[in-house]
């Protein structure tokens, strides 16, 4: 036996059997941010870009993505979504994406949240490279997560 759980026990790839979990509720929420010259933030907090309302379409594309986890990262469950929720915050320097999902299900829902935030960012990135090629994304990250077997995790709980 390997112990890891996508492997069995002749190395191959497989999907997890989640099929004898029982359905719990469950939430996720990553975040993320995208760095940016001042020209490009003021545009996007301003709506002033050629493309558009950016926020509004990063905020769809973050839900869509989050919807379509199970096709984009191999080996992932597809789930019915309960809830997904993204949301934008300005920084001095920087956008930051925060998502939070939920479900009842037997599996949890981390990638989902952590691929909508990725999308979100993506999504600015697209739609403001016009102004400034040069932005940056990154910290993206786990925040929490509750339900299932594993327990709570909250970032920076040395408990969790």
């Amino acid at each position: 036996m390997t112990g890891l759980t996508h492997i069995d026990e002749a190395g191959a790839a497989r999907m997890v059997d989640v099929s004898g979990k029982p359905a719990t509720a469950r939430t996720a929420a990553a975040e993320g941010r995208i760095t940016m010259s001042p020209v490009a933030l003021t545009a996007i907090k301003d709506g002033t870009t050629k493309k558009g309302d950016v926020i509004a379409v990063a905020r769809i594309a973050g839900i869509m993505a989050a919807k379509r986890t199970s096709d984009l990262i191999p080996l992932c469950h597809p789930l019915a979504l309960s809830s997904v929720m993204v949301d934008f915050a300005f920084e001095a320097k920087s956008i930051r994406a925060t998502a939070t999902v939920s479900t009842t299900g037997p599996t949890g829902v981390e990638m989902e949240a952590l691929t909508a935030v990725s999308v979100a960012l993506l999504t600015l990135y697209d739609m403001a490279k016009a102004i400034d090629r040069a932005m940056r994304i990154g910290d993206i990250c786990l925040l929490e997560k509750s339900g299932g077997r594993s327990g709570d995790y909250a970032a920076g709980n040395p408990a969790a």
